[in-house]
């Protein structure tokens, strides 16, 4: 059930069960803010309740429950380590970081081989050392100069590029999961040719960041 008092009176008022998908087209970054939405939806459906900024930003946890084993088959706020200390026990499913073909089955929203892109080319730059990650990114911009970067604003001033997205500290991912959305629309709108995105660490909500990103990026990723 949605936390939001005007998603629980909408529910109340319609007394039947409702299908509740994000407020996206299908494939497209999930809208997070009002302006986002009319943007995408505006002529496409009836009507558009405005109820303020997304709280988090990303999607919810999904899990399945095997012989008493909830298995997470999409990362959200709700991690990992939340489900453990409420039943003990949870794993994450393999695919969550790892390439799902376009024909295989999936068992969850999200899971598909790209989902949550802008229309804009998208590559990860996922690497361990923070200096190595800055330098390979300026790099990527000697050679693409016409790209923007979406990173941390720590790193602004290292980043040799005049299109930078700053969207959080590098420890505040709470950050990072609310306003990732709405960065990747905006990127679009810069009409760049490549969009680069740092990657954050796989911990607590950050799994589900980099589970985003992966598929924006349609597992276009360095990792060295």
């Amino acid at each position: 059930m949605p936390s939001s008092k005007i998603a629980n009176a909408f529910i109340n008022e319609c007394k039947a069960p409702i299908a509740a998908p994000s407020a996206n087209v299908s494939g497209r970054p999930s809208g997070t803010i009002i302006e986002d939405i009319k943007y995408e939806l505006d002529g496409k459906v009836d009507a558009i309740i405005d109820g303020g900024t997304s709280d988090i930003g990303l999607e919810s946890t999904v899990v399945k429950v095997i012989n008493g084993v909830p298995e997470i088959l999409r990362p959200g706020k709700i991690t990992k380590e939340d489900i453990i200390n409420a039943v003990g026990c949870a794993k994450v499913n393999d695919k969550v970081l790892e390439q799902v073909e376009q024909t295989e089955q999936v068992e969850s929203p999200g899971m598909k081989y790209k989902h949550y892109a802008p229309s804009t080319k998208c590559v990860l730059v996922d690497i361990l050392d923070e200096q190595k990650q800055i330098d390979r990114i300026n790099k990527i911009l000697s050679i693409n100069s016409n790209a923007c970067v979406i990173g941390f604003r720590e790193h602004k001033e290292r980043i040799n590029c005049d299109k930078y997205i700053e969207i959080s500290n590098i420890c505040n991912l709470e950050e990072f999961s609310k306003r990732i959305y709405t960065e990747l629309r905006k990127a679009d709108k810069y009409n760049v040719s490549l969009v680069i995105i740092e990657g954050v660490c796989k911990n607590g909500i950050g799994l589900a960041i980099m589970n985003r990103l992966i598929r924006t990026c349609a597992y276009n990723i360095i990792t060295e």
